[in-house]
Parts: structure tokens; sequence; C-alpha cells
């Protein structure tokens, strides 16, 4: 990696590293403040409700005025969340520190996507999706191993980990300002419009977004609830177990992403099989309740990970296949609005069928749903191509890396 394309990618592992530094710590403040777990989700998807809007706007203004500037607002952001993080006394600090936080990754991931995309000196998307899926997992998993262990075994649990991270955020925010913006890319004046996907992409954009909507979602139910979860199950509060537990699914889909990408082939199986991998996985999720089971627990979130991480490489890849460079901004914004979307639907019928049944039903009946879903898109991706060139009369993603930018433009402006 050159420097600019490392200093995007730092940023943004330390961007989801914050964002997700609090899922060990929610059982604490649900004692200290005394909420239910309806609380906890709606907590946790006020995130997701405003990163959705944020990622419409700055993608498309990522694209009118660069990469760096949105960058940097959107770190700064973050390191305010932070310090909110660290001031809370009550739930109501809780809700603006996730407010915060999501509307610091909704600035940043449209932008470090494309620009990842953009600054590779050889053009490689192969490699810009690879480093978009290990900052967004990879932060996702250090984020809560770090706290989780500062939380149990270090003084001021519920404010250290956020003055550390508030200063790596720092640190990024400064080298943000050095990122290069790149050549060639024409950008206009101020206008803010409703993102579009090109009409003669939106079945392949919607098959892709559907699979990483499906895998995220999944994800999303092991940080939010889970610990609480695994910690009825096993009746531990170990705040550093829990957190382990919550993160391996995503050490092991960055494990399956760096082994997956030494591997050419084609993307439409690759999602399907980590989907069916992924449905795999949390059907162990589900038989570790009946069975009080760490290692069904365990062993079903190594496999989801795995799943989700060759699903979500594949995904990412074909969506900087599919979409043209003078609206990639805008289009990636679009592909992970879709991915958080499904994520708070599922966070939050998680905490609402707790609230009517118990905490071990609620896992099991999201579970259950999502393998249902990630079983039908799975075979939606395995009927994908022939339909699609049927109804467009060519296939996206077999567009080289190479190919030059003058027809690219000719092939996304087909009807």
């Amino acid at each position: 990696m050159n420097r600019a394309v490392s200093t995007v990618w730092i940023a943004w592992l330390v961007l989801m590293a914050g964002a997700n530094l609090a899922t060990p710590l929610y059982a604490v403040y649900a004692r200290e403040f005394g909420f239910s777990s309806l609380v906890l989700t709606s907590i946790f998807a006020t995130y997701a409700f405003v990163l959705v809007p944020a990622l419409i706007l700055f993608g498309r203004l990522s694209d009118r005025f660069g990469r760096r500037p949105v960058l940097f607002a959107g770190l700064s952001v973050a390191a305010v969340a932070l310090v909110v993080f660290a001031a809370a006394d009550g739930v109501a600090w809780l809700y603006a520190a996730r407010a915060l936080q999501g509307l610091a990754v909704g600035m940043i991931s449209g932008a470090a996507a494309s620009a990842l995309v953009e600054l590779d000196p050889a053009g490689d998307r192969r490699r810009a999706a690879l480093l978009a899926g290990l900052a967004q997992a990879g932060g996702s998993a250090v984020g809560p191993l770090f706290a989780g262990a500062l939380a149990e075994w270090a003084p001021n649990p519920l404010e250290l980990c956020f003055l550390v991270a508030l200063g790596l955020t720092a640190l990024t925010a400064a080298a943000s300002l050095t990122v290069p913006e790149p050549a060639g890319r024409e950008r206009e004046g101020w206008r803010i419009e409703w993102p579009r996907v090109p009409a003669a992409l939106r079945r392949d954009f919607f098959r892709v977004s559907l699979t990483a909507a499906t895998v995220w979602a999944s994800v999303a139910l092991l940080l939010s609830i889970v610990p609480s979860y695994a910690g009825d199950l096993l009746g531990t509060t170990n705040l550093a177990l829990l957190a382990l537990i919550a993160s391996v699914a995503l050490l092991a889909s960055c494990v399956s992403q760096i082994v997956a990408q030494r591997f050419e082939g084609r993307r439409r199986p690759d999602q399907a099989a980590g989907l069916a991998l992924l449905a795999l996985g949390l059907g162990g999720l589900v038989l570790a309740g009946p069975f009080k089971s760490l290692a069904c627990l365990l062993l079903g979130a190594v496999a989801a990970g795995g799943g989700h991480g060759l699903a979500f490489l594949n995904a990412q890849q074909e969506l900087n296949d599919l979409a043209p460079s003078e609206r990639r901004g805008e289009v990636t914004s679009a592909f992970i609005s879709c991915i958080y979307l499904l994520v708070a639907s599922a966070v939050i019928a998680t905490g609402i069928v707790d609230l009517r049944l118990s905490l071990s039903a609620s896992v099991d009946v999201v579970a259950l749903a999502l393998i249902a879903i990630a079983i039908a898109t799975a075979l939606w991706q395995w009927r994908g191509p022939e339909s699609n060139r049927r109804h467009h009369g060519f296939q996206p993603c077999a567009l080289p890396t190479e190919l030059p930018r003058q027809r690219e433009a000719e092939v996304y402006r087909r009807p």
C-alpha cells in the first residue's frame, strides 16, 4: 500500500474501532442506568438511523467536493462522540454519543471506500475491496476486544477506553489532511440530490446489497445483544470474555477475507457459499441456548464470521466493479445505507421480541429470520448471472479492472 491508501485505511479502521468500543460495556451501562434490553437495542440502532441519511448526503458531497474534507470532518465528529461517551452519566448521553458515531461513520464510509479504489496506484479493485472489508470487520473486532480488556483489568472502565481512542482519532484526523485528491475526477458545484443508482445497475446493485446487508445484520446481532445473551448463558460478567465472544465472528471474517483474496474465482458463487456458511453459523447460535454450550456458541460465531468475510468481500468487490467512477461515492453510500437499514431492523426486532418473550427467544427468532434471508439470497446469487445477461445484455461484474474510463462510462450509460 502507498501512504495515501494506508492513511485512509487506518483512519477507517480507527473510526470503526471507536464506533464499537461500547459493545461489551452495554451490560454495565444497563446496570448503572437501569434500562431494559429494548432500550439497549434502541441505543445501538440509533447509530444506524443517523448513519443512513448521513451516508446519503455525504457520499454525494464527497463526489462533489473531494474525499479529504469529508474524511477530516467525519473523524472530528467521531472525536466528539468519544468525549460524550466518556462523560456519559445517563441514558440520554448514550443516545447522543451513538447518534454522533452514526453521523461520523456515515460521513466517512462512502468517501473512504471510494478513496481506496481511486488512490490505489494500480487501480486494483480487488485489493480495495479487501481493504474496505478489513477496515470495517477488523475495526469492529478490535474495538470491543480493547474496551473489554480495559474494562475488566484497568481502572475507570467507562472512561479510559474512550479517552485512548480519542487520542488515536485525533491523530488520524490530522493525518487525513495529507490525503491527496484523486487526479482526473471532475467535481461539480454545490447541489444536493437524492442518490440514484443507474437504472442498468439496479438489479445487480440490490442483489449484492442484500448479500452485504444480511451478513452485517447477522454480525450486528453478535455485537449488540449476544454479549448479554452469552453472559446469561454462561453465568459470567467477565467483560473481556464477553468481548471476545462478540468479536470472534469478526476476527474469523478478517481471516476468511485474507484467505479468499488469494484465490481468483467467480464472485456470485462465492457470495452464495458465504451466505450458506453464515446460515450454518447462525444455526449454531440458535442451538447454543437449549444446550447451554459455549463451544456451540463459539463455533457458530466462527462459521458466521467466515461466511460474513467471504460474502462481504465479494459483494464489495462486485460493487467496486459496478459503480461508475463519476458516481462512485454516491453508489457506495447507497450500498452501505442498505446494509444499515437491515442492521437496524434486526437489532430493534431483537429488543421487541425480548420485551415480550425472553432474551434467548429474541436471539432465536431474529437468527432464524436471518437464516431464511441468507438462504433466499444465496439462491438469488446462484441464479443471478443468467437472468442478468438476459435482462441487460451484458454482465457488469465481468468488466476488467484496467478497463479505460471512457469505455467504462459508455457501458454504464447503456439503457
